[in-house]
């Protein structure tokens, strides 16, 4: 894409990718079905292209019941076998097996810390943290961060959380700046930070350079 904007070298030209680098990649979430959506479909992703998971989103966003934590959790084994009858996904039992596993487990951290939001943003004690790359190569697969939350989810029973899969999340949903300082989305991204207090505890969500009160992404 020739907008004359500099981006990170990962999207490349593929509209798709643009427009999730442009739109999505970074920006500061705590909307919970977000949050649940972008987990399963990092997990999604294991073994294959992030590329070919976007290309499936929006199937997997109707196939998963708008990644409604609740209905995913009280899937059955007949729901299990008519998504794996579902070539819009990816049909693997294990990671759909997981989704269910781990919607489960959203529920009773919901439970026990009062939202998923608030039990997952510990891991960067609810600040996103802003790095500083020059170049792509620099980035981390796996940071002490994403351990730790690998760790914590694999004792509450999630699946397909390991800590490479956990930075990918981390980065999805905005608890790390990983845009180049180059890419024009990285001051961006960081303005988004510093917009609200404790660690935008103001009940609003960021999204594409706008605000939108209470609006999920």
């Amino acid at each position: 894409m020739d907008d004359g904007k500099s981006r990170c070298e990962w999207c490349g030209s593929d509209p798709l990718y643009v427009a999730y680098h442009d739109e999505e990649w970074g920006v500061p979430s705590h909307d919970e079905k977000h949050l649940f959506e972008m987990l399963i479909l990092e997990g999604a992703q294991a073994g294959l292209s992030w590329r070919t998971i976007l290309g499936k989103r929006a199937r997997y966003q109707e196939a998963f019941d708008g990644f409604d934590v609740e209905k995913v959790a009280a899937y059955t084994e007949a729901d299990i076998r008519h998504l794996l009858g579902d070539a819009g996904i990816v049909r693997n039992r294990l990671k759909i097996e997981a989704a269910v596993r781990n919607a489960r487990g959203v529920l009773a951290i919901r439970e026990e810390f009062g939202s998923f939001d608030s039990f997952i943003w510990r891991s960067v004690d609810h600040v996103p943290r802003q790095n500083a790359w020059n170049s792509i190569t620099e980035v981390p697969a796996r940071t002490e961060a994403s351990e730790r939350m690998s760790r914590e989810l694999r004792q509450r029973g999630f699946n397909f959380v390991g800590s490479t899969i956990c930075y990918s999340f981390m980065q999805a949903v905005g608890m790390v700046n990983d845009h180049v300082v180059r890419c024009f989305r990285h001051g961006e991204v960081m303005r988004m930070a510093t917009i609200g207090e404790d660690g935008f505890r103001n009940g609003k969500n960021f999204q594409g350079g706008s605000e939108n009160e209470g609006r999920s992404v």
